[in-house]
């Protein structure tokens, strides 16, 4: 979820924004500007313009190796700084090539009807030096110790033609070698300062705008660019989310964030284009615009060739992703106004005909993968010499040259300029403050505020309720099957979206087969198929969906049709969705409720995949909430709870469902109708650490558990009452992330024992562990035991007996503990 004012959209030509450092503003020249005086030679050495690590730390160059001086074996000399080797070759440029006959008109294009204009050309340049020159004070403040990040953006500048292209309410989902584009991007928006804002991202300052010192990572709430690492092209299906929701968000009435003919952009590396998530983006985009969804989505594919050492076959990207239906294929490569001319035909095929596009973008990589790649240990000098012949600033400052769109005497002076405003904004990050504390650290990752929650609770009118309901609401039917926990679940759907035209629910057979256990059933035919929709069977894309609806101010319900096939996607859970307020602090959010049936107890039907009964890969991520209720009326409040917590917090909340418990109606016998209930009043909700407690005056041993272990604990406790004379008081949990440990502590302080009864596996899949170390951290002083599930996957027919928890355990377990 975004919460900002798009900016408007205007083209603004000029010098970046100085960055805002504790003194006077940094001058900068004029575009068009007369050459400034030599720099002074001082005991036979001349003070080298920007050159490598000597911009920071006044690094000098002989006058037999400074630039006007460079011949290939002196370059070959320096192979060890290719830093230097770089930079001295745009200086050596600058300083020997004669400027054009003609000079251009500041809005006269580089080429007749083609390319940008004089104007537009030397903001870029400006913006890709800017980008350069940090990506050089990122080694230097390595070296000192004062950053923490060098993966550059060298090789990749041209990218920020695409900054300049795009609009500022163009949501983009960025590659981690996106400086240019951000320098770029950020040109446009009022007040930026991204070379100083980047240098406190570099010193892990929290005082960085973005991320608040917790990572490098590339973002701006004003220019709509939500923060992400996106080291394995993870963030494409988020992005391909964001342009599925654009229309959906209009018909559900929401107000958007984005214009009506606004589009994503997408970047990635060729080495993250094979990556399984990476194809699962492209291939949904392809079946979204199949099935005739507008997908108006660029997907920007920087083709450097290589993954760390790893080259890439050099036509593969092409190969692969140049013949595909429903996505078309444009390539950028050449030079500056060849690049530009690509990149504005893909941005506008895009823009104009709401497609999928695929922007094959060639780039070469300087300098190696990150500082501490050592390129020379797979490429050879000659090799890495011939990329750093196709260095785009190089190129670009030529193509500048040769059209007259600049003089070399303005081009020095701006380069100079520039990479004194990047020296004196590292300086000046590097002092900033660090984060200082673990509560610091931690405080956007998952925020729980109990009252917000309660206030975001809502509650369709009467009126609104009798009209999706019908004449008999939930609460007053009498039906039996209307009171088990899949009917009570479905009403709760219900009640939610009629309270809230924001929420979506979407996943594999929800829409008209109402899901395969009936739990959507109606949900369709009452709200319609732009609300309540079917999706391709590939769980990545259904949570990158939610990502990309969140983002636009729908709360998604999505579905994943059991738990063991969260697996197959899980990384759209741990390493996007429940990140993005860490990474962003705060800023952003991927508010969401995922409905997963899950865990065992179906009577042996379907095997592993239909009995997972593990959680622990979802309880290990950080911020998660997951909601396991255990009885009808509980799931119908915790389920309210949860759209409340991602409404007023941005949580992301896994609702897991336990699939044997849908249609349960007895309790301890055959027909005894004890495990159903009356659908609670619609005002009603749960929120983690609130228990459930049965026979609460008891002291002999507290049970602590959860799901079907909840049931099967009740009629434990009968058992062991009836022929043991234990009295045990029963602690439903509710909510496994967060553990309601405080409640846990409290109950076990008034009882002499506890066992914990956890249905999954007994190794690290379950709740267990966690339980009893609280406990033992707490110095709870009486005996602890716990009963778990077998270490195993779960067989088919009567084997499940074996190797899941019984009634007959937890009592053995409960005797043996009382002796």
């Amino acid at each position: 979820m975004l919460v900002r004012d798009a900016p408007a959209d205007a083209e603004v030509i000029g010098s970046e924004a100085v960055p805002p450092i504790r003194q006077p503003r940094l001058g900068r020249p004029t575009r068009w500007h007369a050459p400034s005086a030599p720099t002074p030679v001082r005991g036979g050495e001349e003070v080298a313009r920007g050159v490598g690590p000597g911009a920071a730390v006044g690094y000098r160059l002989p006058l037999a190796t400074r630039p006007s001086a460079l011949t290939p074996h002196s370059r070959r000399s320096l192979s060890i700084n290719r830093v230097a080797v770089v930079e001295s070759r745009l200086d050596l440029l600058l300083e020997t090539s004669a400027a054009a006959a003609r000079a251009l008109a500041p809005d006269e294009r580089l080429a007749p009807g083609r390319g940008p204009t004089a104007r537009q050309a030397v903001a870029l340049f400006e913006d890709q030096v800017a980008s350069r020159a940090l990506d050089v004070a990122a080694r230097d403040l390595k070296r000192s110790g004062a950053s923490f990040y060098t993966i550059s953006s060298a090789g990749h500048e041209q990218n920020g033609v695409l900054g300049t292209l795009l609009r500022t309410n163009d949501p983009c989902f960025l590659h981690y070698r996106s400086g240019a584009f951000m320098m770029a991007r950020l040109r446009q928006v009022p007040d930026a300062t991204p070379i100083f804002d980047t240098a406190l991202s570099l010193c892990a300052s929290s005082e960085d705008p973005v991320s608040g010192g917790r990572h490098k990572v590339w973002g701006s709430n004003a220019a709509w660019i939500p923060p992400q690492t996106s080291t394995i092209a993870s963030h494409l299906p988020k992005a391909l989310g964001t342009a599925f929701a654009l229309a959906r968000t209009r018909a559900t009435g929401i107000e958007p964030t984005v214009p009506r003919d606004g589009i994503v952009a997408c970047s990635f590396g060729d080495a993250s284009a094979n990556h399984a998530t990476a194809l699962a983006g492209v291939n949904s985009a392809r079946y979204s615009f199949r099935k005739g969804n507008p997908t108006p989505i660029l997907f920007v594919c920087e083709d450097n060739r290589i993954g760390i050492s790893v080259e890439t076959p050099r036509t593969w990207i092409r190969d692969h992703f140049g013949h595909l239906e429903h996505l078309r294929y444009v390539p950028a490569e050449g030079d500056l106004i060849e690049v530009w001319d690509a990149i504005d035909r893909a941005v506008r095929t895009c823009r104009n005909l709401r497609a999928p596009v695929f922007l094959h973008l060639h780039t070469v990589r300087l300098w190696g993968h990150a500082g501490s790649d050592v390129e020379t240990t797979y490429r050879s000098l000659e090799e890495i010499e011939a990329i750093e012949d196709q260095d785009p600033i190089l190129a670009n400052a030529k193509t500048l040259i040769e059209t007259g769109a600049a003089t070399p005497e303005a081009l020095r002076a701006l380069v100079r300029d520039v990479r004194a405003r990047v020296r004196a904004a590292a300086a000046e990050a590097s002092g900033r403050p660090k984060l200082d504390s673990r509560a610091d650290v931690i405080a956007p990752l998952a925020p729980h505020r109990p009252d917000a929650v309660r206030a975001a609770h809502a509650v369709a009118d009467d009126a609104r309720r009798t009209e999706v309901f019908g004449r008999t609401l939930p609460e007053a039917r009498a039906s039996a099957t209307q009171h088990t926990m899949a009917a009570h679940i479905n009403a709760a759907l219900i009640d939610v979206f009629a309270a809230r035209r924001e929420t979506i629910a979407f996943g594999e057979d929800v829409g008209k087969k109402g899901g395969v256990y009936g739990v959507t059933k109606d949900l369709q035919k009452t709200f319609g198929q732009t609300r309540v929709f079917d999706t391709l069977l590939d769980e990545t894309t259904i949570l990158g969906l939610a990502q990309g609806a969140a983002h636009l101010g729908l709360l998604p319900v999505p579905e994943i049709q059991y738990l063991a096939y969260l697996h197959n996607a899980i990384d759209q859970l741990r390493g996007e969705a429940c990140s993005l307020s860490f990474f962003s602090n705060g800023a952003y959010t991927n508010p969401m409720v995922v409905r997963i049936a899950g865990l065992a107890y179906q009577k042996g039907f379907g095997g592993h995949f239909h009995n997972d009964n593990s959680i622990g890969a979802v309880r290990e991520i950080p911020g998660i909430r997951i909601a396991v209720p255990a009885r009808g009326d509980d799931a119908a409040r915790m389920l309210r709870g949860s759209i409340a917590m991602a409404k007023a917090d941005g949580n992301v909340v896994v609702f897991l469902e336990p699939i044997a418990l849908y249609h349960e109606r007895d309790l301890y016998a055959d027909g005894d109708g004890k495990w159903l209930t009356d659908y609670p009043d619609p005002s009603e909700i749960l929120l983690p650490g609130e228990v459930g407690v049965y026979g609460e005056k008891a002291t002999d041993l507290l049970i602590v558990s959860y799901a079907n272990g909840l049931r099967l604990s009740l009629r434990a406790a009968r058992v062991l009452e009836r022929d043991h004379g234990i009295r045990a008081r029963v602690v439903d949990v509710r909510w496994l992330a967060p553990l309601p440990h405080e409640a846990i502590t409290e109950h076990a302080k008034d009882c002499r024992r506890v066992l914990v009864v956890d249905e999954c596996r007994a190794t690290g899949a379950g709740i267990a562990d966690a339980v009893v170390a609280r406990l033992a951290e707490s110095r709870y002083a009486g005996p602890i035991a716990s009963v778990r599930a077998a270490d195993t996957y779960v067989p088919l027919g009567p084997a499940t007996r074996h190797v899941l928890v019984t009634e007959e355990q937890i009592v053995d377990g409960a005797v043996e503990l009382c002796r």
